[in-house]
Formats: structure tokens, sequence, C-alpha cells
């Protein structure tokens, strides 16, 4: 593999640093699941089911509220800034739960947790910080990074519960955010452009342009049904695993497996997704994927091993989409306006958590299994449909321009030039650093266009 295939070390570091970020999000999420339920009993308010229902839902919910307002934020304010006030809002909303003497109190430090709503940021600030060559790959790793947190979710919580309990877990949970900051402060690269460029677009404006874009909303159904999917199988999942003989603090036994698995046989296809038709081939292919292993479900729901082999299948699919789906969001996002489109696919993303929870644990418990077969086959076929029309754009690469010294009218002179030029896809120019940074495609691009225009600026 030649070095331009391969990430550069600040990609590298980026990538990793904001996974680990973006892994104590779900974290804060996944962790408590197994055990909150039994935890609440002996809280104050703690025998309404119906409570402690909201109690984890919560964080979703606020999730899903706030990503769009995040995303615009750092849009406008640049992504660390954002990134720093996400994380204190998150460790703040961990301690106050792990205060909590009431399930009340413990519902609205779940709240804060979630009103922290930093993964458009984080995702935005990954796809600043990658070419688009490697941007699948990046979000690859945030998508094993989320697959991992729910393994060790699952695997840790039953033994840090024995350990710390649940208000210790919700303690441990802010510490990391606190930590969190640090490696956001001295680990993760700035990203060019920042503080000094930063959109000037009315949030309204950048919102409904957004909304607009067909192709980004063909890609939000697409997380909206592929979270849906998720979150209903696992209402199922669990109990069809208890009835197959397996108990339940043995259930990890089955998920780790599937997890780690299912990750190495994803790798194939996303480094293979190097061409846009390659793309968009594994794209479709995924979606089908999806839907054949879930038509197939109420025949592969009669044992452990039949149960595991379904879910390998399910979580390669899975993490190739998770993947391709926001890295074809970060391309086809307008310029100025990535940190927005992101934060409508997040919250479509949360949305589609916990409608799949609603109808799924509705579904199962008058039909069983085959109640959210038809659910998500129907969700799916939808999505297999729209799948076909999706625009995968043309791999760009990043060129950086050395300029003279210019005044700010000579600076957006040059801007809007660039911006017209044949395969220039977006254009930033900084005048205190020197620097232009264009993104382009090859195929149409002449240099020598841009170095005309930079010499006629001396």
């Amino acid at each position: 593999m030649s070095p331009g295939n391969r990430m550069s070390p600040q990609e590298l570091r980026a990538v990793i640093s904001l996974s680990s970020i973006f892994g104590l999000r779900m974290l804060g999420m996944f962790v408590i699941l197994p055990v909150f339920a039994i935890y609440a009993e002996s809280l104050p308010g703690g025998d309404n089911l119906t409570l402690v229902g909201i109690a984890i839902g919560a964080y979703g919910l606020t999730q899903a509220c706030l990503q769009i307002p995040f995303g615009w934020w750092s849009d406008r304010y640049g992504r660390k800034p954002v990134i720093y006030v996400g994380l204190a809002i998150f460790a703040a909303g961990s301690f106050i739960a792990a205060l909590g003497t009431h399930i009340t109190v413990v519902i609205a430090g779940r709240m804060l947790q979630g009103a922290g709503a930093i993964s458009a940021a984080v995702m935005a600030m990954t796809a600043d910080l990658t070419r688009d060559e490697h941007r699948t790959k990046a979000m690859a790793m945030i998508g094993s990074t989320i697959g991992a947190t729910f393994a060790a979710s699952l695997v840790l919580s039953s033994w840090l519960n024995r350990v710390i309990g649940v208000p210790g877990i919700f303690a441990l949970t802010g510490l990391l955010a606190l930590a969190a900051m640090l490696v956001v402060y001295g680990v993760v690269p700035r990203v060019p452009g920042e503080p000094r460029h930063r959109s000037r677009q009315n949030g309204l404006e950048q919102f409904a342009r957004v909304l607009k874009d067909g192709q980004l909303a063909r890609l939000n159904y697409g997380i909206f049904a592929l979270h849906a999917v998720l979150v209903a199988l696992f209402i199922a999942v669990p109990f069809e695993l208890r009835d197959a003989g397996l108990a339940v603090d043995q259930h990890w036994q089955v998920y780790l497996p599937v997890m780690l698995g299912s990750f190495v046989l994803m790798l194939p296809a996303v480094f293979a997704s190097g061409r846009p038709e390659r793309v968009k081939a594994v794209f479709i292919g995924s979606v089908g994927v999806l839907l054949a292993v879930q038509l197939l479900a109420p025949w592969l729901m009669g044992g452990v091993r039949q149960i595991t082999f379904f879910l390998l299948v399910f979580f390669t699919a899975f993490n190739v989409l998770e993947a391709n789906l926001p890295s074809l969001v970060s391309k086809l996002a307008p310029s100025g306006s990535k940190g927005t489109a992101i934060g409508v696919f997040t919250s479509v993303q949360f949305f589609g958590a916990f409608l799949g929870a609603a109808v799924g644990g509705f579904l199962y418990g008058r039909w069983g299994t085959a109640g959210i077969v038809i659910f998500s086959a129907t969700l799916l076929v939808i999505w297999l449909v729209l799948a076909f029309g999706t625009r995968v754009p043309a791999l760009l690469s990043t060129r950086v321009y050395a300029l003279p010294v210019l005044d700010r009218q000579q600076a957006d002179g040059l801007l809007a030039k660039l911006r017209t030029l044949p395969g220039v896809h977006e254009a930033l120019v900084m005048s205190g650093e020197r620097s232009a940074y264009l993104k382009v495609d090859s195929a149409g691009f002449d240099e020598q266009n841009v170095l005309k225009l930079i010499a006629g600026e001396t």
C-alpha cells in the first residue's frame, strides 16, 4: 500500500482520539442498561416502571432534540468549544444521577447527560480532519467504537455494579467525561481555519438548506431505519436467548464474539469502497443483506447457534452501513453546513432508536418475533428503494496553497473566484495564515488556474 493510500499520522491521531470521545458518549447510554431496572427498585419511585423506562430513555430523547443546535453551533463557533461544553454538561448530568436519591433526580441527571449532544460535532470534526479518500475508514473506526462499547458494556456492567454500584457507574462516566476534555485539548488536532473561519449563515437558513437536500433526506431516512431496526431487534433477542436456554448473565458470551466477528467481516467491504461505484454497490448490498436476514429471522431464532449466526450477519451489514452513512453525509453536506447536516442526521438516528423501542415493544408483546420482522422489513424495503437513488460523490482531494499578504477585501475576492473554478468543490482562504485550502475533483481540476489567480494578487 502506497503512502498516499494510508492515513497520515495526524489523521490517525484525530480519528483515534475522537473515536474514544464518541465511545464515551455511547458508554453513558449502554453501560447501565443491564443493571438499572434492578437498581431502581431500591429508589423511591422506582417501583413505577414507566418512570424507570423514562430514566433509561431520557438520555436518547434530549440527545435527539439537541443534536441539531449543537451541530449548528459547531459550524458557527468551532468544533472544539462545542465539544468542551457538551462534555461538561454530560459530566454534570452524570454526577447528578450518581447523587440521585429519588428516581426523578436520576431522570433529571439522565436528561442532562443527553443534553451534552456532541455526536454531530465530533463526527463533523472527524470529517474536517480526514481526507475524502479516508472518510469511510474514519467513520468505520467510529462505528466499530460504538459496537465495541456496546459489547464492553454488556460484559462490564455486572462487574462494575458489584464493585462500585450504579451510582459509582454514573460517577465514573462523569470522571471519564472530564478526562475526555483533556484529550480534546491535548490530543485532538486543530481544524484548519478555526477559530478564525466560522459559518456566517443564519441558523434557520442552514437548517432549511439541509432539509431541502433530497440526497441528505435519503441518508437521514437510512439512519432512522437502521437504528429503529436495531433497537426493535433487541426487544426480542434477549428473550429469544433466554428461551433458547442461555441464562441472562451469560448473554455476553453471544454478544462479544458477534461484535468482534462482525467487525472483522466488515473490513473487506469498507476497504473495498475505494471508488464511488464500489461505495454504492457495497451500500445497496448491505441494505439488501439486512432485509434478507430480517426475513429469515423467524427460522433463525430457534437456538443459541442460530441466533448467533443471525446476529453475526446482521451486525456485519450494520457496521458497514454505520460507517458509510455518516461518511456520505459529510461529503454531500452543503459547504459551511456540515455540522448542521450531521446534527439533523444524528437527531434522526436517536428518534429512530426511540421509535424502534416503542413500536418494537408493542409488536413483540402481541405478535412476538413475527411482529418485529414485519415492522423491520417494511422499513428496510423502503430504504432499499431509496438507496438506488443515492448519489455517491466523486472522491475529492485536499490542496493547500501559500498566499501573499492579503487584506480582507482581497481575500474575499480571491475566495469568490476560487469557488467558480472547474473541479473546485470547497474553498477556504485564510489570509491570516496566508493559506488557501481547496477540495477538488482531480478529474476536472486544473491547478494552473489556481496559481494564476494567486499570482494576480501579488
